[in-house]
């Protein structure tokens, strides 16, 4: 008989929220606005002057790509996240953001692992299949106060955060992952959110130096690439850097060639330049849109942006997510984002607002205050 080690881990409920909907609008007729989902719905990016630029029989997709990942991917990650101020040693390209979360989380060692009182329950069960201690900060400003009792722990922060969407000042949030660094704290940056909105900048830039500071980062959510799986972890140590390499090797030998060559030429092109651009431009518009029109009409859940801004792919709003199903509206409850806050989160929902603005505002507007 097999003896099967369990994880203790859990599907997601936002796969299980989708397949009870579609059965629901299988069986009613009637159309659901799909709300529970973590992708850009917008538009899609349009790659069809890009893929021009591919040869699909050259030996740059027909053969395994580099252990670390294309050369010239990971200098166009440099000069494009980084302003090439890091080196491309640096830099490991992997199977998209939840591959690099669990790469570094399974390489390095941390007496405790700190996430945000409302996270993504990814990280939560990525941690208990990696057998690893977690617990939870209530804000960065909690963070600051105990950040000289963390020595030996590590800390995850997510800004944008899902689920909240809430936003911070770039310039606190540097000082405080300067502090935390400073006192020896790990922190790993995962905000796959906050490429939709910023092209160019130096945050990276002003973290990337910092000795116990681990980036990941993905092409899903930045440019519209969640079907490609692909994304990059950057570290200056380079221990870990050999210890992820390794374990990458030994799990799925490297990334997709294709999914590489598709987000180089999407970082060096004119062409990948446009399509980049256009597609973040309309997928902003109507976020902005959207937000505006949720927090002009009440929906929004303004407790949660008191000291900061709906800024993200998620926002919280304040209405079940029994009473939204209703009116055909497939949201994720608040309730399953958190541990600390259960009973109050059952109030609230988690919306997905990177969606067509007007297809949003037709669905809400049946419910209007």
């Amino acid at each position: 008989m097999i003896k099967i080690i369990k994880s203790g881990a859990k599907y997601s409920q936002i796969t299980k929220i989708g397949q009870s909907v579609k059965a629901l609008e299988r069986k009613s007729g009637q159309e659901y606005l799909y709300l529970n989902q973590g992708v850009n719905a917008v538009v899609p990016i349009d790659l069809s002057q890009v893929s021009k630029l591919i040869d699909y029989n050259s030996r740059d997709i027909q053969v395994y790509a580099p252990q670390k990942g294309r050369e010239k991917l990971r200098t166009a990650i440099s000069k494009t996240y980084f302003q090439g101020s890091t080196g491309i040693n640096n830099i490991l390209i992997d199977n998209g953001g939840m591959s690099g979360l669990d790469l570094v989380i399974q390489s390095v060692e941390f007496d405790k692992m700190f996430l945000p009182s409302y996270f993504w329950g990814s990280y939560a069960n990525i941690l208990k299949i990696r057998k690893k201690e977690f617990g939870f900060y209530e804000s960065f400003t909690d963070l600051n106060n105990q950040a000289d009792k963390l020595k030996g722990s590590a800390v995850l922060i997510c800004d944008p955060n899902n689920p909240l969407g809430n936003k911070v000042s770039d310039n606190d949030l540097i000082l405080l992952i300067k502090k935390l660094d400073s006192l020896g704290v790990i922190v790993l940056i995962d905000s796959p959110y906050r490429g939709v909105f910023y092209s160019n900048d130096n945050f990276y830039a002003q973290i990337g130096q910092l000795e116990n500071v681990v980036i990941i980062e993905s092409f899903s959510k930045s440019i519209g690439l969640s079907g490609q799986r692909i994304g990059f972890v950057h570290t200056n140590n380079s221990m870990l850097m050999s210890e992820l390499e390794l374990r990458l090797m030994y799990a799925t030998n490297g990334v997709n060639a294709f999914a590489q060559l598709l987000v180089e030429l999407l970082l060096t092109t004119k062409e990948g330049a446009s399509a980049i651009a256009d597609f973040k431009n309309k997928t902003t518009k109507d976020i902005l849109l959207n937000i505006n029109y949720l927090r002009s009409n009440n929906f929004l859940a303004e407790e949660f942006y008191k000291n900061s801004q709906p800024k993200g792919i998620f926002v919280v709003i304040n209405k079940s997510a029994e009473e939204l199903l209703e009116h055909n509206i497939a949201v994720v409850s608040l309730d399953f984002f958190t541990q600390s806050y259960k009973d109050k989160a059952k109030n609230y929902s988690r919306i997905c607002v990177s969606v067509p603005h007007n297809k949003l505002k037709s669905f809400f507007q049946k419910i209007e205050h």
